[in-house]
């Protein structure tokens, strides 16, 4: 069978549609009603939507009870959606700016799973600049050092050992045009932050908000 790039662009090239699938970037599962608010659209127009975006393999629905819940597919999704949202202000007038107009969200918030944001830009500068990793030709390569510190952070190397996910890469910055952390470490930076009390995300959006404490004892860490 021949690829059909047609198809997944007719799926993503809807308005409605468009939208819940950004609204599914802070990579929170959420409920037919909640989407049809983020498109803007009737519960039953929001149903078929989602019919239409399970059928094309662009999401997934999980069930608890009597409930159901709907997600991206996978993080090749979530890149696509990603690079999307990079590429359209290229394609629009040139005085558009690039980004989300909410200072919180260009501040810092979730790329699916990772930090992103002026934060998440410059976090990456600085795990750059400290020689955690490095960065050749857009392929990211964790140091000696890199690993080394991580592991004193409480990273465990061996649960990435399997499966095709890179340990860390760059993935470029909707807002910032410039590169922030993915991959198993960029995850792992996220969910630390979390699990610590640093940070939390937004009930009703992407943002990441960090607590002035927080802030600098994750800048303290990671050495910016």
């Amino acid at each position: 069978m021949e690829p059909n790039i047609a198809y997944i662009g007719s799926l993503i090239g809807d308005v409605a549609r468009s939208k819940m699938l950004i609204g599914l970037m802070s990579g929170k599962a959420l409920t037919a009603t909640e989407l049809s608010v983020v498109a803007d659209v009737t519960p039953q127009t929001a149903s078929s939507h989602l019919t239409k975006l399970l059928e094309g393999e662009l999401l997934q629905v999980r069930k608890q009870g009597r409930h159901k819940y709907f997600q991206l597919k996978n993080k090749q999704v979530a890149d696509l959606i990603e690079q999307l949202l990079n590429l359209s202000p290229l394609v629009s007038d040139v005085s558009v700016v690039t980004g989300p107009s909410n200072n919180r969200l260009r501040k810092s918030r979730i790329c699916y799973d990772h930090l992103a944001g002026e934060l998440g830009v410059e976090l990456f500068d600085a795990l750059i600049n400290n020689s955690w990793i490095k960065e050749v030709d857009e392929y990211v390569e964790l140091t000696d050092r890199g690993q080394s510190s991580f592991s004193r952070l409480g990273v465990d190397f061996n649960l990435f050992s399997n499966g095709k996910r890179p340990l860390c890469k760059s993935c470029l910055d909707w807002s910032e045009r410039r590169s922030h952390l993915a991959g198993h470490l960029g995850q792992w930076v996220l969910e630390s932050a979390i699990k610590t009390g640093w940070a939390k995300q937004d009930l009703d959006s992407r943002a990441i908000q960090f607590t002035p404490q927080g802030l600098k004892k994750f800048r303290k860490q990671y050495e910016f």
